[in-house]
């Protein structure tokens, strides 16, 4: 069984030596961006750098994050990578509507198969508005996770805080739709790490689990800030084994009182353990 990724690493797609560092700095993911990253007078070197780079199988997952859909650069990118041997998903900028994941996952299929794992950034109030319509449109999605930076340019937030309504809305979209947690936004200050974690520490209260990274310092202290405490640990370990001796509800000798759910949640917590 393959681990729930917890980091996912961008890296600009015009720069193929920064995607092979990528590929060695243990992500679980890198995604070659064809997108934000990378300038318009690049974009056509940025789409055939990475159709050669991604030619052959990698030695960790990768998505390749192409131009907005409704744009006129899309097309072109997802006939250069979508098929490629070493393309392990799709990262699909600024989704406003479920057709519009429902039209890419049918041109995609080849015939007698499914489509390539897709995944859908949600940057606008719309696409927000729309998240578990996205969530739930088609198999081939495998994840949502909101794109924070465009996100607060169309909302004029400018305190962090006002974006969790969205991130919340996002991550039940996502568990309504059957869909892993997503993961959160990147930290765009690469130095400020102590902020970094802070800012882990809340997203992980609100249900995100593990976080996109512009750099590779920024991967431990992801994740050790999703991964279970030691203490979290003990108490995980106390549910399973109190449940394994006396099925059903129960009050444990610490008080703590036990059901399915609480033992599901720490069956997820042991699950989650075992990365390390």
């Amino acid at each position: 069984m393959i681990p729930t990724p917890l980091t996912w690493l961008y890296a600009p797609g015009d720069r193929p030596h920064i995607v092979s560092k990528a590929l060695t700095c243990g992500a679980d993911v890198v995604i070659v961006d064809l997108e934000d990253a990378v300038a318009p007078d690049r974009k056509e070197y940025a789409r055939t750098a990475t159709a050669e780079r991604l030619s052959d199988p990698q030695p960790v997952p990768v998505h390749v994050r192409v131009n907005a859909l409704d744009g006129p650069l899309a097309g072109a990118d997802l006939d250069a990578v979508a098929a490629l041997p070493g393309v392990g998903g799709l990262r699909l900028p600024k989704v406003v509507s479920p057709a519009q994941i429902t039209r890419l996952a049918e041109r995609l299929a080849p015939a007698g198969g499914g489509a390539p794992p897709l995944y859908a950034l949600l940057e606008s109030a719309l696409g927000v508005e729309h998240a578990y319509p996205i969530a739930a449109a088609h198999p081939a999605l495998r994840g949502i996770a909101l794109g924070e930076a465009d996100l607060r340019a169309d909302l004029g937030i400018r305190d962090d805080a006002g974006l969790d309504w969205s991130r919340s809305r996002v991550i039940v979209a996502a568990r309504a739709a059957g869909l892993n947690p997503p993961p959160q936004s990147v930290h765009p200050d690469t130095r400020d790490l102590n902020g970094l974690a802070a800012s882990c520490a809340h997203g992980r209260t609100l249900g995100f689990l593990g976080r996109a990274a512009i750099h590779p310092r920024q991967l431990p202290i992801i994740e050790r800030a999703y991964l279970p405490t030691e203490q979290e640990l003990e108490e995980a370990e106390t549910v399973v084994k109190a449940a394994a001796v006396e099925p059903g509800a129960q009050a444990l000798p610490d008080g703590r009182f036990i059901d399915a759910a609480v033992v599901a949640a720490a069956q997820r917590t042991l699950s989650l353990a075992r990365r390390r």
